[in-house]
């Protein structure tokens, strides 16, 4: 017997949409089960096998692999809702991000190049630290940054974390590209997508981050993209 589990519930563990959003997806008679429109959220499907449609574009497992470049906008919450009532990527991109999750995140207050895609094995394989796959960004910060201050942060600083006690940081690569006692531009390289990653390691050598800015992911580049702007990438 294939094991059954509620609509609402499937979309939600598939990465399709929250619980409450597919609550109302399924509610508008929005979502197809093996090519029938179903209105239960409850309603019990054969969770691994069923084919799901989603205002009929095939969702999950057994859509065609799918990934968009976006060029996230400041001041935009990268989650499927806000509990705060911000604006979210997916508030922006609208149905062209039905079925899609994101790589990883950018916080509120940064911009640039943001993935999102309906294959979460590609997603896990990208975020994942042991593939360093790099993440590029451009920085601003405050005050001049020294050649030492650069190295240091590629070799490692202890930062806070955020349950108490500290964690080592780094970064793949510090470029320094212009500076003076303002401020410095940088162009800096991770490998690992941990919370707020470059404004910590900054914050830690006393140069707050003004703009930070992801110009490529792996082999995907922001490219001519202005903010709010998305386009489809192969996979």
């Amino acid at each position: 017997m294939p094991k059954l589990t509620s609509l609402d519930r499937t979309l939600s563990k598939r990465g399709l949409a929250s619980r409450k959003d597919a609550r109302a997806l399924i509610l508008a008679g929005r979502v197809r089960v093996d090519g029938r429109v179903i209105t239960k959220p409850t309603q019990q499907i054969p969770a691994d096998r069923a084919r799901i449609e989603i205002d009929d574009v095939a969702a999950g497992p057994q859509a065609s692999r799918r990934m968009i470049a976006f060029h996230k906008p400041r001041g935009v919450v990268t989650t499927r809702r806000d509990p705060e009532g911000r604006k979210t990527v997916f508030d922006v991109l609208g149905d062209a991000a039905v079925g899609l999750v994101a790589v990883g995140r950018l916080d509120r207050a940064s911009t640039g190049l943001l993935l999102l895609t309906n294959d979460t094995d590609l997603a896990n394989r990208l975020t994942d630290p042991a593939n360093r796959t790099i993440r590029r960004y451009v920085v601003t910060v405050r005050g001049r940054v020294e050649p030492d201050t650069a190295r240091r942060i590629e070799t490692g600083v202890d930062v806070q974390a955020s349950r108490g006690g500290t964690e080592r940081l780094s970064a793949a690569r510090v470029e320094i590209r212009k500076a003076s006692g303002r401020e410095t531009h940088l162009i800096v390289d991770l490998v690992e997508g941990r919370n707020r990653e470059i404004r910590r390691l900054f914050d830690a050598a006393d140069h707050e981050v003004t703009r930070l800015h992801r110009v490529a992911f792996g082999d995907v580049e922001l490219g001519t993209l202005e903010p709010g702007e998305w386009r489809e990438v192969s996979v």
